[in-house]
């Protein structure tokens, strides 16, 4: 096995052995490529929880109607902005 700090690559026979080790690695956040015969054939990685899109635009959303209702002594976001590009 390549040892590097943020990847290591292994033949697949080995990895078939090393299961234990390489997913304690990948745990610690490493990145391990598995080989045949030379030729990378797969990456094991941290798992990461898919990103809920909906949830995301959502935020996005709410974050847009406050900037569009956001005043400042009357005037919005977007006139003040306005007003800067004008100067």
């Amino acid at each position: 096995m390549t040892r590097n700090p943020k990847r290591a690559a292994i033949d697949s026979e080995d990895a078939k052995t090393a299961l234990d080790r390489l997913l304690d690695r990948v745990e610690n956040g490493e990145a391990v490529i598995i080989t045949r015969d030379g030729v990378p054939i797969a990456r094991l990685v941290p798992y990461q929880e898919p990103i809920d899109v909906a949830l995301v635009d959502r935020a996005i959303n709410e974050v847009d109607k406050l900037r569009k209702g956001i005043k400042l002594r009357g005037i919005t976001v977007r006139e003040l902005i306005d007003e800067g590009r004008r100067m």
